[in-house]
């Protein structure tokens, strides 16, 4: 990549751009609205099955942060992969980068939409799924807001790695798919890491949005001590180290051949 700065007024004319696109392509924006929320349901029912302490007030909350978490994969990383493939097959990122936006800007501008989408929401998530569940509102609100807008980067620069491996459009729903199942087994959305043995939690501990998770639930139930938010924080910066590595040195701006 050329260059780390970013103007707001190119960044925002490319996010524009991009959400015309996101409009006008009806099935990818359902998916994006309804499927989080399809998601949430069976959420909630996969945690009905575990003995979780708290009854059914701490079954609403894990169900809610656990929806953050698949609203992050699904609205940011699984839309993007499509968007990023899309525009480079269609040889949008390769006219882009002859213009005067550089790498960041572009990549950053693709993804504002989907990274406005997300935060939408989960706004909507906090608040109405808060009232419908009867569970406490957000106890930390400031550290659950960084803690999606870390996810956010985190997933929209694992979008762009993955897209460098998928092929055309069709093909995204098999690229994300290892992703998905990871995170979503893995990261205590579906299955809390507390009913896992010691060992597999320790792995699971480690995964790309684990310490995401462990920063939403810390910002919505307030619990959690220093020492395990400080991990989680290290993992999640890491990752993003990681991510922004692998961009550079993979992400594709012109069609595979």
């Amino acid at each position: 990549m050329n260059t780390l700065t970013l103007n707001p007024g190119r960044l925002f004319a490319l996010g524009r751009s991009e959400l015309t696109l996101l409009v006008r392509n009806r099935a990818t924006l359902s998916v994006a609205l309804l499927m989080p929320l399809l998601m949430v349901f069976i959420l909630r029912s996969t945690l009905g099955e575990f003995d979780l302490e708290g009854g059914a007030s701490a079954i609403g909350e894990a169900t809610l942060t656990g929806g953050i978490g698949m609203v992050l994969i699904l609205v940011v990383y699984m839309n993007l992969v499509s968007a990023y493939v899309a525009r480079r097959e269609e040889l949008v990122l390769k006219r882009l980068r002859t213009g005067e936006a550089n790498d960041l800007e572009i990549l950053a501008g693709g993804a504002l939409p989907a990274a406005v989408l997300a935060l939408l929401q989960v706004i909507v998530l906090a608040v109405a799924g808060a009232t419908a569940l009867d569970v406490r509102v957000p106890q930390n609100p400031l550290l659950l807001v960084a803690a999606v807008l870390a996810g956010t980067v985190l997933l929209a620069g694992m979008a762009a790695v993955t897209s460098a491996f998928t092929r055309n459009v069709e093909s995204a729903g098999i690229t994300t798919l290892p992703l998905f199942l990871v995170t979503s087994m893995g990261s205590g959305l579906f299955v809390p890491l507390e009913t896992l043995p010691e060992k597999a939690a320790s792995v699971c501990e480690l995964l790309p949005l684990t310490g995401v998770m462990t920063l939403v639930r810390a910002g919505w139930l307030g619990t959690g001590g220093a020492e395990d938010l400080a991990t989680a924080a290290v993992v999640t910066l890491a990752w993003m180290m990681i991510t922004v590595f692998a961009v550079r040195k993979w992400f594709r701006w012109e069609p595979r051949r």
